[in-house]
């Protein structure tokens, strides 16, 4: 090989690297993009070390799980949408009621199978007792955790703006670290 048919291998395999580059930036940054789940609130869904894949394109719907900058703005949560804008929220007995309607929770069966049989997963309130209105605001979302024994979610920092969220949570990549059940 000549060094000018060299010089352009290596001409074409950096224009193919730098496009490569542009690409993975143009998606991560407007398309989707990997996070990890840092602590227990998702458990047993999502353990602390996940990697998951966020979409930055879908619309949030209700029991989407998403990622948004935490309201201290020092780091990200992954949690559940339960309520809409407009919504009504009630949680009686360790179920949800959505605008008066009963919506039983399946993606908590196995962390309900942990507790004893005289103790609720999550206690009762409502939205006018923990945040003082009726209603979800327009712009904004009110989320819980999975593992509501021990989730830092609106129950205590009260509602999301919707333009707080990152992205939905796709898909699970891998578990970064080992977890035992407990």
């Amino acid at each position: 090989m000549s060094f000018n048919q060299v010089k352009g291998e290596i001409v074409l395999c950096l224009k193919a690297c730098a496009i490569a580059i542009v690409m993975v930036f143009i998606c991560s940054t407007f398309l989707f993009t990997p996070t990890l789940v840092s602590g227990e609130s998702m458990m047993p869904n999502y353990q602390d070390g996940n990697c998951v894949i966020i979409s930055k394109m879908s619309e949030v719907g209700r029991f989407d799980t998403v990622v948004f900058r935490a309201p201290s703005g020092d780091e990200n949560f992954v949690k559940r949408v339960i309520g809409l804008p407009g919504d009504t929220v009630e949680m009686k007995d360790d179920l949800l009621y959505i605008n008066g309607e009963p919506h039983p929770e399946s993606y908590l069966l196995k962390a309900k199978e942990r507790l004893k049989a005289t103790t609720l997963l999550t206690g009762d309130f409502t939205l006018k007792d923990i945040t003082g209105s009726s209603t979800v605001p327009e712009g904004y979302v009110f989320v819980l955790g999975d593992n509501r024994l021990i989730s830092n979610d609106s129950r205590y920092f009260g509602y999301i703006p919707m333009k707080s969220i990152i992205g939905e949570v796709k898909f699970k990549v891998w578990p970064l670290k080992n977890h035992q059940e407990k």
